[in-house]
């Protein structure tokens, strides 16, 4: 399916070398092409998020979808070239060896999205939209069957177009969310509002009392860190910053308001008054997800902080009368799923079962390990801890798990000499920069960076897949997927359909697992609650 600058959409059949098998129709808009089409089982198309949403508002839905600038990016990122345009005119002045246009900048953070994304960068040369889509999706398709890895290429391609209508149904029903209860939530927290956006009473409280504890007629800014590091110095307490850990360790009588403030900020800030006016309409927060946003395939937003609401802010999400919220959170996903990257026999025994993995770890190092002491050791040998509890246990985790240590070593060591690493499935890091490949300190962040990209970037993977399994599980049902991030969905259900809600995100992750990682004993459990409320999930 191509659009035209009109609105209009040109659709082919395609074989299966993405050539047209087929005369090419013309259909009004996108929504009248679906509708006449039903017996389609995939849609190929330049960018689900520019065509899928006029098709959700028509009532209308689609089995399978192949985002072209989705797999853009996945294929530049293989190829070493991460970070390239990826649009279809980008792609397309690539096959035609002309510059390359810019992509366009992304949705500001703070802005509420429009219902559709911007319009599409030009295509070179006026080039026909329908041309050009054919020539891309066939050229990709080549591009496909030269990775290091084809099959498992393809695999990525379809778990991240399949994440693109997962991303675009989310925010077409909306998080459930209550606006007089956020409301009554604020009002609690932060007390009265003043007018001219001043700080709210409990804030202000907090400040005057963090400027007594340095005494007399002193006035410190709270919300200014270069003020409290000042204050801080002239009390003879050295600071290197006021995050809340390094706050913690001072002994000092501005520590416990200063840390409330900076909590009860953030919440103003991030999730106050004016967000709620902004982010809630008809009981719905509705953000636009960005699947594929940072370079490990984790998902990012435009706007809202969607991936980063407080607990206690979550009160506020509430399920419809008569409605539950299924809220399903993967257990030890990321050491799981390194059993299953690196296919370590010793560690996969240990992942084998739905029980708590660090507690079984423990219970096979003998004297001297327990549960806290396992999980030190398996998530420092994952992201690289150099010192402290992890690094002394990290020797006996080597012996036990020789090929899992050694997955996550080689990783480290190939991004300290400046060299791109894959996930599983192919999602690829960028390699350094040839003329400062980085050396000591540098070097070893890298490395740590690698070391955890396989993994993390692995897991989403599976994470897509389960995804994509999740919702064709649900079809049928008036169940609807409302939130996901990297490894918690939330499903907003009919009570009596909740059960089922519940086996479905089991069978959907046993069915990523067998999809991504083949047969193996790896099992990937989840924690399930169904609840009224998010924040009585956990």
């Amino acid at each position: 399916m191509a659009e035209y600058p009109d609105g209009s959409v040109r659709v082919c059949p395609l074989d299966a070398s993405g050539r047209p098998a087929g005369a090419v129709r013309a259909e009004p808009d996108a929504a009248t092409a679906v509708a006449a089409r039903p017996w389609v089982t995939r849609w190929v198309w330049r960018s689900t998020a520019s065509v899928y949403p006029e098709v959700l508002a028509a009532g209308l839905r689609v089995e399978r979808c192949y985002d072209v600038e989705a797999a853009e990016a996945l294929l530049l990122g293989h190829e070493g070239a991460w970070g390239r345009p990826r649009s279809l005119a980008a792609a397309l002045a690539r096959l035609r060896r002309l510059p390359e246009p810019a992509d366009p900048p992304p949705g500001a953070p703070d802005e509420q999205p429009s219902l559709f994304e911007a319009a599409p960068v030009p295509l070179p040369g006026g080039e026909d939209p329908m041309n050009a889509l054919l020539a891309v999706y066939a050229a990709q398709l080549e591009r496909t069957g030269l990775a290091q890895h084809p099959a498992r290429m393809r695999l990525l391609l379809a778990a991240e177009s399949a994440g693109t209508l997962v991303a675009v149904e989310m925010r077409a029903a909306g998080l459930p969310w209550r606006a007089d209860v956020h409301r009554r939530l604020l009002d609690e927290l932060l007390g009265e509002r003043y007018p001219g956006g001043a700080e709210p009473r409990r804030l202000a409280e907090l400040a005057d009392e963090v400027s007594r504890a340095f005494g007399e007629n002193v006035r410190v800014r709270p919300d200014l860190p270069a003020d409290v590091i000042r204050a801080f110095a002239r009390a003879g307490v050295r600071i290197s910053s006021t995050r809340a850990w390094e706050l913690r360790d001072v002994d000092h009588p501005a520590v416990a308001p200063l840390l409330e403030y900076k909590r009860l900020y953030r919440i103003w800030t991030a999730h106050g008054w004016s967000w709620l006016r902004t982010w809630v309409r008809d009981g719905r927060f509705r953000t636009e997800y960005v699947v594929g946003g940072t370079m490990s395939g984790r998902w990012t937003t435009h706007g809202g902080g969607a991936l980063q609401i407080p607990k206690v802010v979550r009160r506020a999400v509430v399920a419809d009368p008569g409605w539950r919220l299924v809220v399903a959170d993967a257990d030890q996903l990321e050491p799981r799923v390194l059993a299953a990257i690196s296919r370590d026999r010793g560690l996969m025994a240990v992942a084998s079962s739905a029980e708590d993995l660090y507690t079984r770890l423990a219970a096979g190092q003998g004297a001297g390990w327990d549960r806290e002491a396992a999980k030190l050791a398996l998530l420092g040998a994952i992201y690289g801890q150099t010192s402290g509890d992890g690094l002394r246990h990290l020797a006996d985790l080597r012996r036990r798990f020789p090929a899992a240590v050694a997955h996550v070593d080689e990783a480290a060591l190939a991004g300290e000499r400046g060299e791109a690493v894959r996930t599983w499935l192919g999602r690829t890091s960028s390699a350094a920069d040839e003329d400062a490949p980085g050396v000591g300190a540098t070097a070893r962040a890298r490395g740590r960076f690698t070391r955890n990209f396989v993994v993390q970037g692995s897991a989403s993977e599976w994470a897509l897949l389960m995804l994509a399994a999740l919702r064709a599980q649900l079809r049928g049902m008036a169940a609807e997927l409302v939130f996901f991030q990297h490894d918690e969905v939330l499903v907003h259900c009919p009570e009596n359909e909740a059960p089922a809600v519940t086996l479905a995100v089991a069978a959907a992750s046993r069915e990523a697992a067998r999809l991504a990682f083949g047969d193996i004993p790896v099992l990937f459990p989840f924690t399930t609650a169904t609840v009224e409320c998010y924040a009585h999930a956990k």
